[in-house]
């Protein structure tokens, strides 16, 4: 690792490689098209429904959370693939403990829209 200055424009050019990494995760991985599809449903469900800024903030965090989880698997992927691509049964492993925290995160997500957007709708439906 190079040791150079701190530079605001070097800092600011960095974003553009996570903006790409949003860009690949979302071309490339499909559930994360699912993912990104039930965010853009909660967040119209959020309005719609008027939720309140805690609920804001918990869909957030649980959103952030899916998509934090589902960079990290596919960059575990990502990276398997490129140590070993022949089957190899602990990297099979680490995918699939990636895999696993991506479903736990949408669990947990589903879960917290369920306790968010549940009774609001049982009260329009009354």
């Amino acid at each position: 690792m190079t040791n150079t200055r701190f530079s605001l424009k070097s800092r600011l050019g960095s974003f553009k490689y996570a903006f790409r990494g949003l860009r690949l995760l979302l071309r490339n991985e499909h559930n994360s098209r699912i993912h990104f599809f039930a965010a853009i449903v909660a967040v119209a469900l959020g309005f719609f429904l008027k939720i309140n800024l805690f609920e804001w903030s918990v869909l957030v965090i649980v959103t952030g959370i899916v998509f934090l989880t589902e960079l990290i698997n596919s960059s575990i992927e990502t990276i398997s693939d490129i140590v070993d691509n022949e089957w190899n049964e602990k990297i099979r492993n680490a995918k699939d403990y990636a895999a696993a925290a991506v479903l736990v995160a949408a669990i947990i997500s589903i879960l917290a829209g369920g306790i968010i957007f549940i009774p609001k709708i049982l009260d329009l439906l009354k």
